[in-house]
């Protein structure tokens, strides 16, 4: 029989030690949002265990961004507001309160939105714990040498008991095992055990580790490492988390075949694919919605954004490409800056210097350096001199440029659009070209050389 599990996310707290003005759940990371790699953990956890999974986030600080985030992202979730924040077990009779449904579900997973490293099969590790033993609720703790902060998990012979720091004693405060805020119950327990939670305790908070009293079929499952547990409470806690995250996709990566040179200072997004055989070097930014295919070589301090880069492509130094498409063959760089809307296809080289943008590069064309390409479509085996401009703005509205295959455009030659040249042109170098050419048509549009003799003494400066 398939369970109906009720995920409870904890998504209120202001997180005020950030210091920033972004909601907590919503803090970037490698391309997606902190809360994002909860929702597909406990996503991963409910196909594992083939169990029916229903969401609901309690929201608090920042609530129409977070809920306007996550219900576009995710359809099926469901809200409830915390009004003020008087602890957990107050967040829990909030998420009651607001959807009914969730009484339903035959268990209950609490979790928070700012633990981004929780792995699924501790979900299910904790899942199986649960229904194998037959308990009412499992917390999940961990061994930590400085515990301050986090409540400790007091042992007995007959149970456990979850002691907060502000409430413990000295005895209490040397406990190393300590809870991590993540639990799995059975919902009716549940819902009967937070009727009962008070507030009498140092905080005045309604704590949801009441729920967890000795001598009841509730179970502390200890785990190795702490790291998954890491919640996110400052910025300094957000970039433990994110090199966590960064060395685990690096490493992924690495594993099928990428030669990352450095892992410590490459940033790969987590969404981001690269094939077999690529090499990335030291420096390098992938983000957004890259795919790099097999055999590219990124150099060090390229940054390529929501581009798809085809097998066997060199991405020199210090290039930067945004919602490009790259094809096969081709070459970029260094320094080189491709804008959105540009397409190459194979065997397109881009030297150093070049600027293109919502430009269409067919088979072979070559733009060694110095040159800026927009709104143009250049055709095949075309060669665009050092110093070519495409002139296609005129303050108000962009214009194209269209040049035909198999064309030699010399040097420093601007080209005012919108204009159309036709296959095997040849315009001279430091022409500026203000009218269409047939195919086959020679171009030259040049002031008229005046030479004078012996008159250069009079514009020369000697130095005193």
């Amino acid at each position: 029989m398939t369970d109906s599990i009720g995920i409870a996310l904890l998504a209120a707290g202001k997180g005020t030690r950030l210091k920033i003005d972004t909601p907590k759940p919503l803090l970037p990371l490698l391309g997606k949002c902190m809360v994002d790699y909860v929702m597909d953990t406990t996503s991963a956890f409910a196909s594992e265990i083939k169990a029916e999974l229903a969401i609901g986030v309690v929201v608090g600080h920042a609530k129409e961004d977070v809920k306007s985030y996550l219900s576009a992202k995710y359809k099926s979730c469901l809200f409830a507001e915390q009004i003020q924040q008087l602890g957990t077990a107050d967040a829990m009779r909030a998420y009651f309160n607001g959807i009914p449904s969730a009484r339903e579900h035959a268990y209950t997973l609490i979790a928070c939105a700012d633990t981004p490293l929780l792995s699924a099969q501790s979900l299910v590790k904790m899942y199986r714990e649960l229904k194998t033993k037959s308990l009412k609720a499992i917390a999940a703790t961990f061994n930590l040498q400085n515990a301050s902060g986090y409540g400790r998990i007091k042992r007995s012979a007959v149970g456990f008991k979850i002691v907060e720091q502000k409430d413990a004693n000295s005895d209490e405060l040397m406990i190393k095992e300590v809870n991590s805020g993540l639990y799995l119950v059975e919902t009716k327990y549940l819902f009967e055990m937070l009727k009962r939670v008070n507030n009498n305790n140092k905080s005045g908070e309604f704590y949801l580790t009441d729920i967890f009293q000795e001598n009841q079929p509730v179970e502390a499952l200890l785990f190795d490492n702490p790291n998954e547990f890491l919640g996110v409470n400052s910025l300094v806690d957000w970039e433990i988390v994110r090199s966590q995250i960064q060395h685990i996709k690096n490493q992924s990566l690495m594993l099928t075949g990428v030669m990352i040179q450095d892992s410590k200072s490459t940033h790969i997004d987590w969404d981001v694919k690269v094939g077999m055989g690529s090499i990335i070097e030291p420096g390098v930014i992938l983000s957004g919605k890259t795919h790099v295919g097999e055999k590219v070589t990124v150099e060090s301090y390229s940054v390529v954004v929501d581009t798809i880069v085809e097998s066997n492509v060199t991405i020199h130094s210090h290039s930067h490409l945004a919602g490009s498409h790259l094809r096969s063959g081709c070459s970029v760089g260094p320094f080189a800056r491709i804008r959105p809307g540009s397409d190459f296809s194979g065997g397109v080289k881009i030297g150093n210097f070049v600027e293109t943008k919502n430009a269409v590069l067919h088979s072979g064309v070559k733009v060694s350096h110095l040159s800026y390409v927009g709104d143009a479509e250049i055709g095949e085996n075309t060669n665009l001199g050092c110093g070519f401009i495409t002139c296609n703005y005129d303050g108000v509205s962009k214009f194209k440029t269209k040049i035909g295959a198999n064309c030699f455009i010399g040097s420093d030659v601007q080209m005012i659009a919108p204009i159309e040249i036709g296959s095997e042109c040849f315009v001279a170098a430091g022409s500026t070209i203000t009218q269409g050419l047939k195919n086959g048509d020679f171009a030259v549009a040049r002031g008229r050389q005046i030479t004078k003799s012996d008159m250069a003494k009079k514009f020369l400066r000697k130095k005193s």
